[in-house]
């Protein structure tokens, strides 16, 4: 186990960013430049479940944990991930507390899930470790996300649900939903913030967002978020290049 759900009930601050290159290089880039944590987007990212694979090895091999977003809350999509060694799944786009009820089930073996049974996979290294069953319910870290009305109006009710360790803004998404898209100081967009706040505050468990760039990440842990991510390995990437050629040719 990773030891991150761990440190987040400890009340630590965790940095990290996500990855959507599909690149095992990238992953290790990241990893070395010192993340907390590191998360596949299979929603939005340009790889796939095998690239996960590559991708999971080279974060291992620096002892990160490491994180994917499902592209949809289905169960074996969910089963595939934890099977292949991920530390958590972050669930996109739920809207209600019945949603959230249904996914997180799917990140722990019965009685308190459906996670599918199997211990020839990966993470039990392929047949050699069945005794990591006892222990596999306790380690998974459940990343819940907030990008609707609908989600936000039901953030108590959703932050209660056992299983869900991280509350988790999606900006773009929630400040479209709201009205104000992309411009993330409408009152609108930062009074939804603080009921996320108050929400995994009262719950005892962990607010979290994206962050553009480092200073607004600052700006987010300085307000209560303990679970940032910042960009992107595509958009670090990018900024830092577009970087380079700004200061060549102003």
């Amino acid at each position: 186990m990773s030891g991150l759900r761990d440190r987040l009930a400890a009340g630590d601050t965790l940095y990290g960013t996500f990855l959507g290159l599909g690149s095992a290089l990238a992953t290790e880039a990241c990893a070395v430049a010192g993340f907390d944590w590191l998360l596949v987007d299979l929603e939005h990212g340009g790889g796939d479940e095998q690239a996960l694979l590559h991708q999971q090895l080279a974060g291992e091999a620096h002892r990160i944990p490491m994180l994917a977003r499902v592209e949809s809350a289905e169960r074996i999509r969910t089963g595939r991930l934890l099977d292949a060694g991920v530390a958590g799944v972050m669930f996109p786009r739920l809207d209600s507390v019945d949603d959230v009820r249904a996914a997180v089930r799917h990140l722990r073996y019965p009685p308190e899930g459906d996670r599918g049974v199997a211990t020839y996979n990966r993470v039990y290294d392929f047949g050699l470790r069945p005794d990591r069953l006892t222990t596999a319910n306790d380690g998974v870290v459940g990343i819940v996300q907030i990008e609707s009305r609908s989600a936000l109006a039901a953030t108590a009710e959703i932050a209660a649900v056992p299983g869900v360790d991280v509350l988790f803004v999606g900006p773009r998404d929630l400040s479209t939903d709201l009205g104000c898209a992309g411009r993330f100081t409408a009152p609108a967009f930062t009074a939804a913030l603080d009921q996320v706040l108050a929400a995994a505050k009262n719950a005892g468990i962990t607010a979290g967002i994206l962050a553009g760039d480092p200073e607004q990440a600052a700006a987010y842990t300085a307000a209560g978020f303990r679970f940032v991510g910042v960009g992107s390995d595509a958009s670090l990437l990018a900024r830092a290049a577009a970087d380079a050629v700004h200061h060549l040719r102003p």
